[in-house]
């Protein structure tokens, strides 16, 4: 059936969709959520497309398109096309298989993924692929094929390396901005170390967000390998280089369910990693009370899953758990971090953010065999070389020579209401806060800390200050302090 153009100006940033009149769609003997291939008249192009089931807005004769089949196909509202009912995808049957607990080989779930990357899947079909993932689970060999598949949706660096470093934080934990400290440090020791990292998804701020604040982190692939060439490192935004892009597409799907399948947690973290080419990794899983792990236990089971994963793609890979129970450093916000990162850098800052950071370098180290680790790390960090490899750094992607911080306009000190030790400062309490605050949107909006867990405090001191860039901001983000848990004194 020839149909009109109709452009619907609407994205999902995904799957392909295709807005039927009822009238033409039972004339083809389409139902809502059925495919359609769609073709280009006089061309060769073709796509198929979810059909949704219009009474109004569509005309009889017409097709409503979204953005993304009107520019895979290179059609505009007006122009005709040919639109005829299409089997289902093969990889559709897969993911009942996965529901029916069964294993799916690595050609199945090559199949899944292919058709993912050419949006032939709907959003619920995708969701029902994690869901099964995450009921029924993935084994090793499942998860190291889901990995590999990841890798092959995007670029790949393609560095000429022997030794390539790289590390992961799970997350879990506000602030704990190690990725800035210790990227330059091995860089200053003469190590590759491409950083890709994501920008926050439910935390007051991501690697890259914090990093955007001094420098751009949205480059190219040629930029990027570029950078690596003149500094040995780059602290950029994964999602602007189209690495392991499959992961992007499933992270949306596992976003509003708010789960997280063991196997595409592993997948997603080290297929990132393979496709920066990472010969060495180190994972860093914050544990505790108030973590994303709260069982030393969980974690260490999750990290001996990263370990074999690693050997089954060919990487050597080093967990370490660390302390999750609170906020590292004392900035919570983009700007207000990367204010923590350079006083590290420069000498001072906070003293557990400087300790975590050393930690994590030193680790990764001994991870490549290096003999004396601790003092080359503290010689770098302390010497100043550290801090010259991170301008350096900064300045390659973009970023200007003199560092300006923006500045939020307003703030407000919240005191503590008794005397007394702290016992508990809630991560998740303060994470909120700082949101409400505008953060990450609003990069110098976000917390200030200005005491950690043992610190003796007394009534009317300052616990922490509400940085934010409007009145209205800052007076949402004091209201949720005044109905949060955040900082608790014995």
């Amino acid at each position: 059936m020839k149909l009109k153009v109709k452009d619907v100006d609407l994205s999902t940033g995904g799957p392909f969709i295709a807005i039927l009149h009822e009238q033409d769609a039972k004339s083809l003997g389409i139902n809502a959520a059925e495919r359609v291939r769609i073709s280009r008249l006089k061309k060769k192009q073709q796509i198929v497309a979810v059909a949704d089931i219009a009474t109004s807005g569509i005309k009889p004769g017409e097709v409503g398109l979204f953005e993304e089949p009107l520019k895979h196909l290179g059609v505009k509202a007006g122009m005709h096309i040919d639109i005829e009912l299409s089997a289902r995808p093969s990889s559709v049957k897969h993911i009942s298989e996965k529901l029916n607990s069964m294993e799916l080989s690595e050609c199945k779930i090559n199949d899944i993924i292919d058709d993912i990357m050419n949006n032939r899947l709907s959003e619920v079909e995708m969701a029902y692929f994690v869901a099964g993932c995450y009921t029924e689970g993935l084994s090793m060999k499942e998860t190291a094929a889901l990995t590999k598949a990841i890798v092959k949706s995007g670029a790949v660096l393609g560095l000429k390396k022997k030794v390539i470093v790289d590390k992961h934080c799970v997350g879990g934990v506000p602030n704990n901005r190690t990725t800035p400290l210790v990227v330059p440090i091995m860089a200053a020791l003469g190590y590759t170390m491409p950083k890709t990292s994501s920008r926050s998804i439910t935390s007051p701020a991501g690697t890259a967000d914090a990093v955007e604040v001094v420098a751009p982190v949205s480059l190219s692939l040629e930029k990027l390998k570029e950078v690596v060439s003149k500094t040995n490192a780059c602290m950029v935004w994964g999602g602007s280089i189209n690495l392991a892009a499959a992961d992007d597409k499933l992270i949306r799907v596992r976003h509003p369910l708010s789960i997280d399948p063991e196997g595409m947690l592993l997948a997603s973290i080290l297929a990132k990693k393979k496709a920066v080419g990472a010969t060495h990794v180190l994972i860093d899983i914050p544990c505790g009370y108030m973590a994303k792990f709260k069982s030393k236990k969980v974690a260490e089971a999750l990290g001996a899953k990263f370990v074999a994963l690693g050997r089954m793609l060919g990487m050597k890979v080093k967990v370490v758990l660390t302390d999750g129970s609170q906020p590292i450093g004392n900035g919570i916000g983009p700007a207000l971090e990367m204010v923590d990162v350079i006083s590290v850098l420069k000498g001072n800052g906070p003293t557990d953010l400087r300790e975590k950071a050393v930690y994590i370098a030193v680790e990764m180290l001994k991870l490549v065999n290096e003999k004396n680790p601790e003092q080359k790390v503290l010689d770098a960090l302390d010497s100043g070389k550290a801090f010259a490899k991170f301008m350096e750094i900064v300045i390659a992607q973009g970023g200007r020579k003199h560092i300006r911080i923006p500045k939020a306009r307003h703030f407000y000190d919240v005191v503590a209401v008794k005397s007394g030790p702290v016992s508990l400062i809630n991560n998740k309490g303060i994470a909120v806060i700082a949101k409400f605050a505008g953060a990450p949107e609003d990069k110098a909006a976000g917390i200030y800390l200005r005491v950690h867990k043992g610190d003796k405090v007394k009534k009317g001191e300052v616990l922490f200050t509400i940085y934010a860039k409007s009145k209205m901001k800052l007076k949402s983000a004091v209201d949720v302090a005044d109905n949060v848990e955040h900082v608790v004194m014995r």
